[in-house]
């Protein structure tokens, strides 16, 4: 198996890693402590004009073409230096991708170019509530027919990009009587629908720059060809997308492990005590070698997950592991990181602080370690039956 990047992949994640460098490192900070909507917004449309906000998108539709693959690195590249923009990054890479599997043409048409340009600043995936997170099934939004509209009622908890998506993909049950999971359908709901309301940002322990909120239904009207793929088939739209969704988490999460582990052995071999530099020190060494080796393993698992899925392979298993594995080792090396600088470690002078909070949401959100290791243990019981 070819390890090496192509020229083209190579060179998307070069793009990345300089606009990370230069545009998002200096003001991460910014962002974190002071929340400026419009800087973010400014940034998140530089990414869309650099196509990051359509990798897996086909060019017809104002997509990249770049593949599953450059969307890991380019996300793991924009994690290492702003938790905020890469999670957003990810969020809007996978509507897109759900739009682009089961929408018809015009929808295609309607919303994709618009995400992928920056038009809209941001997508929102509208999936959990608050009976409904590992188990999405039990949602209790409905959407009932009515003439030539469709009227939904019910609430969305913890969407990322709440306060600033132009549109939402958004669950909801669709037929009561049938077995809970079978009635479920999937539409398309623009920001500025009728009876559509976003709550107040959540305050949250990291990532503060990318809003999330409650996003409340009342009587939201939408027109009926606002379902997308089929009738009652919506659960299984969800689950196979949130399994791409896993790929990007999974990114993120080593980006930040790399940017605390990276600070941190640069400023061992800049500290001194008793005499030297403490990256002198074996204990230190050691932790050092064992963070960037659980990181690499990390890294080979998002890969392998990343190249099933551009080759049109299972993937969920592979996805399942490698969100596992990154997020548990990514919020273990930003730890390791923070022990490191000692006391300083603690002060929020240096971003081993913000790295350690922002990394933390890693092992919840598109669903927890916990709910990995159930996909995990049943797909690999599923091989043996």
């Amino acid at each position: 198996m070819d390890l090496n990047l192509t020229e083209d992949q190579a060179m998307i994640q070069d793009m990345a890693r300089k606009f990370a460098q230069s545009e998002l490192a200096p003001v991460a900070e910014k962002l974190d402590q002071e929340g400026d909507r419009e800087l973010f917004l400014k940034n998140l449309k530089q990414l869309a004009e650099l196509g990051f906000m359509g990798l897996n998108i086909d060019a017809k539709y104002g997509g990249t073409e770049a593949g599953t693959v450059v969307f890991s690195l380019a996300i793991t590249e924009i994690a290492r230096a702003c938790a905020s923009t890469a999670a957003t990054m990810s969020v809007n890479n996978m509507v897109a991708e759900v739009i682009q599997a089961v929408a018809s043409e015009e929808q295609k048409n309607t919303y994709l170019p618009k995400l992928c340009s920056g038009e809209y600043p941001a997508g929102g995936f509208c999936l959990t509530e608050t009976t409904a997170g590992s188990d999405p099934s039990n949602m209790k939004a409905t959407a009932v027919l009515d003439g030539d509209e469709w009227v939904i009622n019910g609430a969305k908890q913890f969407i990322t990009s709440g306060e600033i998506a132009g549109v939402f993909v958004v669950w909801a049950v669709t037929d009561s009587s049938l077995p809970k999971g079978k009635g479920i359908s999937c539409f398309l709901v623009e920001s500025t629908a009728p009876g559509l309301e976003i709550s107040k940002a959540e305050k949250k322990l990291g990532q503060h720059a990318s809003p999330t909120n409650e996003v409340l239904f009342t009587d939201c009207r939408i027109p009926k060809n606002a379902l997308m793929g089929q009738l009652n088939q919506g659960f299984k739209i969800a689950v196979g997308e949130l399994a791409g969704g896993r790929i990007g988490i999974g990114s993120v999460a080593l980006g930040i492990g790399l940017a605390a582990m990276d600070y941190a052995r640069a400023y061992t071999t800049e500290r001194q005590q008793f005499g030297q530099p403490i990256s002198n020190f074996q204990g230190l060494q050691w932790m050092m070698a064992d963070a960037y080796t659980e990181l690499e393993a990390a890294r080979l698992l998002l890969m392998n997950a990343a190249d099933k899925k551009a080759k049109g392979l299972p993937f969920s298993k592979e996805a399942s592991m490698a969100k596992l594995f990154a997020s548990e080792k990514a919020n273990k090396a930003c730890y390791t990181g923070l022990q490191l600088l000692g006391g300083y470690g603690f002060i929020k002078d240096y971003p081993l602080e913000r790295y350690s909070r922002d990394v933390r949401i890693t092992s919840l959100y598109e669903g927890t370690s916990e709910i990995q290791r159930v996909i995990i243990s049943r797909e690999l019981l599923r091989e043996i039956s």
